[in-house]
């Protein structure tokens, strides 16, 4: 089994800062991309920003310039740095990690239980 856990999340003032961290566990063999996704009241969820392993990143345009992900392979961890925060980022984020288990070859996706996210204007 493998279990991702995010933290970090809050309430801000738009313009605020916040950075929000995944941690995998589990019978992980290896990870190949991790991601967070948000998801809005009403809203289908949305990539934020993608990472893969090789550290290669891709971001929504509407958190260009704003945000920042990272990861540290060595401890099955990521991180999303996120600047200038403001209203329309508020949302429940969650992380997404596609991993191969150390039960087989395949990879999978799996989710995190979301953290919320609260910009006040």
């Amino acid at each position: 089994q493998v279990q991702l856990v995010e933290s970090g999340g809050g309430l801000v003032q738009a313009g605020g800062s916040l950075r929000l961290s995944c941690a995998a566990s589990g019978s992980i063999f290896s990870i190949n991309a991790m991601g967070w996704y948000r998801q809005a009241p009403g809203t289908q969820r949305e990539l934020v920003a993608r990472i893969i392993s090789g550290g290669i990143t891709n971001y929504a345009d509407s958190v260009k310039g704003r945000f920042t992900i990272f990861r540290n392979n060595t401890k099955n961890t990521m991180f999303l740095q996120m600047n200038s925060l403001k209203p329309e980022d508020t949302a429940v984020y969650y992380c997404n990690a596609n991993v191969r288990s150390t039960m087989g070859y395949a990879f999978y996706n799996y989710w995190g239980q979301g953290t919320q996210v609260t910009v006040s204007s």
